[in-house]
């Protein structure tokens, strides 16, 4: 791919740095991932208070506690160091848009329906010369999606978006997530996938060298290791289940009745347990509980910890979600770990903007 070469009036791209600010930031996922490739990031965006402590804890930059409907792209451009090449990038909440709302036909009425279109106001008022966009696949159905585009193109962008499969890029679940880059200057694509399903990161090898806790318990040296309660009857379940099995798996007299239902046959990797050597489900914001997906623990008689969430979403062992024990909410912290972009996907999308203007390193 041609090199970047200069972004304006002469300044050449080796004298600049990439400086981004992260839209609907969260924890910091994505602002983690892109400080790991090297780019700055000088503030983070989230309407969403309880993020700031984990945001500002682990990341270099700012977190402003502010709606981004209210936030006008003057105050972004306060924000960028002067000279600097400007990212823009942001992760709108993706629930309205995902696969559970497609038949809600109330879902536009949703407030976080119109957040993409702030988004596209922001990258229109502050003119950065990188954008990106993550969301769910399912957002290339609704016509919001097809305006952002359209908006881009307006403002004369390049503009490359793909549907990532997470296993294929190194990291262990699969999630699959639309990324998009949009470039000023030249075409910018997300970099080559790294792995096949031979050699995919599994669930093993990551949590496997974590201690055993018991469902309700929690690790004394990792307080971030800790296990929801099972009620008895899910215990029950749970050590009837198999790896990679499914509720068919236990006595008649322990399923549901929505299971005996015809349309309740098909939900069948609920109350499932994961299997240690595949990549891990999508993490979900209720990945704790072990009845809303696959989060059994493959061998433990539990769901899987918070701890093991966090791993599972690429964040570091190191990685500060709260500032006291007493903080501490399944809840809450479930929310901040499940709705981030994994860490390395944001690494890779700002390794893929450095290299696409001839930055490597």
């Amino acid at each position: 791919m041609e090199s970047f070469g200069d972004i304006d009036e002469g300044i050449k791209v080796k004298n600049k740095k990439i400086v981004a600010i992260d839209l609907f930031c969260g924890v910091g996922g994505l602002t983690h991932g892109l400080q790991k490739s090297g780019i700055e990031v000088v503030a983070g965006i989230d309407s969403d208070s309880s993020c700031k402590y984990a945001y500002e804890k682990n990341n270099n930059s700012k977190f402003i506690g502010k709606d981004v409907s209210k936030i006008t792209g003057k105050e972004l451009n306060k924000l960028y160091p002067a000279g600097a090449i400007k990212l823009l990038v942001g992760c709108a909440p993706c629930q309205t848009f995902s696969q559970h709302t497609l038949k809600n036909k109330n879902r536009d009425q949703d407030e976080r329906w119109g957040l993409l279109y702030h988004f596209l106001r922001l990258i229109k008022e502050s003119k950065p010369d990188f954008v990106s966009m993550e969301n769910v696949p399912q957002i290339r159905k609704y016509k919001v999606f097809t305006d952002f585009i359209e908006g881009l193109k307006k403002e004369k962008y390049h503009i490359f978006y793909k549907v990532v499969n997470c296993p294929k890029y190194g990291i262990p679940q699969r999630r699959i997530r639309l990324v998009l880059l949009a470039s000023k200057k030249n075409s910018i694509e997300l970099l080559p996938e790294t792995h096949n399903p031979k050699d995919y990161v599994t669930i093993r090898d990551v949590i496997k060298y974590l201690p055993r806790i018991k469902d309700g318990k929690i690790d004394k040296k990792d307080k971030l290791h800790r296990s929801w309660r099972l009620s008895s009857i899910n215990k029950k379940r749970i050590m009837q289940s198999k790896q990679g099995g499914t509720w068919l798996d236990w006595d008649e007299n322990l399923r549901l009745n929505c299971h005996k239902k015809k349309g309740g046959a098909t939900y069948k990797a609920v109350y499932g347990r994961m299997k240690w050597d595949n990549p891990a489900p999508t993490i979900t914001t209720q990945f704790f509980s072990y009845g809303t997906g696959r989060f059994g623990h493959p061998t433990q008689n539990r769901a899987i910890s918070l701890r093991e969430g966090a791993l599972l979403q690429t964040f570091p062992e190191n990685y500060q979600f709260f500032e006291n024990e007493d903080e501490i909410s399944f809840n809450i912290i479930g929310r901040h770990i499940g709705n981030a972009v994994p860490v390395e996907l944001g690494k890779i999308i700002g390794k893929s903007i450095k290299s696409g203007i001839g930055i490597n390193d």
